[in-house]
């Protein structure tokens, strides 16, 4: 499963660990990915979505016939 969220796009983001010592080192920042189920009243069914967990709110904001509506003007398949 890739670390992407559908929703709002966060991808891992990549840096340094700097120590004590101040050595650095390579190291990755992976958003709070996860797999949810939402019911889609309009299509009497359910999605899965691989959402972060600010796609989560921006769910619970906008609601989910609206998210899946860009989703789907964007060109991805849900």
């Amino acid at each position: 499963m890739s670390m992407h969220c559908q929703v709002t796009g966060a991808k891992p983001s990549f840096g340094k660990s700097v120590s004590h010592s101040h050595r650095r080192t390579s190291r990755r920042w992976d958003p709070n990915i996860q797999v949810k189920r939402f019911f889609l009243p309009s299509e009497n069914r359910y999605v899965r979505l691989r959402v972060s967990a600010k796609g989560i709110k921006t769910i619970d904001k906008q609601g989910i016939e609206a998210v899946v509506k860009r989703l789907r003007a964007q060109g991805e398949r849900v």
